[in-house]
């Protein structure tokens, strides 16, 4: 199975470590490019910030955030992810050129996102998740973090099949309702999402939880640098369908 990479394009001015870079649609088609030039293989474009603590914004915000750049750079030869868990954001995003739906609640803020993935026929990731950014926090309560993740993925997965979703990737929601050392553990057991059956993607690129073990200043390089490693060290490991980073130069994948 060929790894996809997706590369993190945040079209937003309050994400944890690129808020604002990118809200110019000038610097989001050339950060497009350069996602793309270190080997990017798809472009998951969010326009609200799902760091701790962040606030929601409307709707029609974030469609206003999203769409123009989506239709900007859907010519630009990779797949076009919007990273939304509102399903009329989602609606908008795949008629403007997105084949793939990243809902990081996994359908649980808007159920009806599991509607717009099957009527569009497109893939939907569904992320292990229990609650907005501003409660999620207090929301790690495991007795076995491996099996309940898996179980609750489940749940929406189901959810989405019997909604006519036809193309299902599962996420274990890296950083969502997980403590530093809950993160660690979920991957030591994530053969339990495998035995699912669906294919996987892993987003911990920069997260709390990687900059909790660091062996060096806590910088956006330093985290790149352990992101990178950690993604090699679970590819030797497990079989994934793709990884999602905001730096993808750092894992190294191209040589020129």
């Amino acid at each position: 199975m060929t790894l996809e990479v997706m590369g993190v394009l945040n079209i937003t001015p309050d994400s944890f470590s690129d808020g604002g870079l990118f809200t110019e649609k000038s610097a989001a088609i050339a950060q497009a490019e350069q996602l793309i030039a270190d080997g990017a293989t798809i472009l998951d474009v969010g326009g609200e910030s799902t760091r701790p603590g962040a606030v929601r914004v409307s709707i029609q915000e974030e469609i206003a955030r999203v769409v123009p750049v989506i239709e900007a750079i859907k010519g630009l030869g990779v797949a076009m992810s919007v990273d939304t868990m509102n399903s009329d954001t989602a609606q908008a995003a795949v008629a403007a050129g997105a084949t793939i739906i990243n809902d990081v609640s996994g359908g649980r803020n808007d159920p009806a996102i599991f509607k717009v993935a099957a009527e569009t026929d497109s893939t939907l990731i569904i992320s292990h998740w229990r609650g907005h950014s501003d409660q999620m926090d207090s929301l790690n309560q495991y007795q076995s973090i491996g099996k309940e993740v898996a179980m609750e993925l489940q749940t929406q997965v189901q959810l989405a099949l019997a909604a006519g979703v036809t193309k299902v990737i599962i996420d274990p929601g890296l950083g969502f309702a997980k403590d530093v050392d809950q993160n660690w553990q979920l991957l030591e057991e994530l053969g339990e999402l495998q035995k699912l059956g669906f294919p996987i993607l892993i987003g911990a690129s920069r997260k709390r939880f990687i900059a909790a073990r660091l062996s060096e200043p806590d910088t956006l390089d330093a985290r790149d640098r352990a992101t990178a490693q950690l993604m090699h060290d679970l590819l030797e490991k497990y079989e994934l369908w793709g990884i999602r980073v905001h730096n993808v130069k750092a894992l190294g994948l191209r040589q020129n």
